[in-house]
């Protein structure tokens, strides 16, 4: 009786691995669609947060240039400067952490 239940138990295991992996089958249609439209709009994301990130830049520079000297606005200049660069430099490492899960699955 136990080394039926051991028998059973291994030859399952074995079944759940070799279905499991994707040496037999590719994937869905729909899923390679998606992964395909994720793909892209990742891409989009990364062209449309560079020049973002730039005109929020240049906003800010121009900002604290044109201040004549009023505390508030060079503060609010610093802010902007420093948010524009934490947001793109958060989204360039969203990025390199989503490729390198990529490759790991892969």
């Amino acid at each position: 009786m136990k080394n039926k239940i051991i028998y059973i138990t291994f030859i399952t295991i074995i079944f759940v691995l070799i279905l499991s992996s994707n040496v037999f089958a590719s994937d869905p249609k729909l899923i390679s669609t998606l992964n395909g439209a994720f793909e892209k709009l990742e891409g989009y994301l990364l062209k449309l947060a560079t020049p973002a990130a730039a005109v929020a830049i240049g906003t800010g520079v121009f900002m604290k240039k044109f201040s004549f000297g009023d505390e508030e606005k060079i503060r609010t200049a610093k802010r902007l400067i420093r948010g524009s660069l934490f947001s793109y430099g958060f989204i360039l490492c969203v990025d390199l952490v989503l490729s390198l899960v990529k490759t790991l699955l892969t």
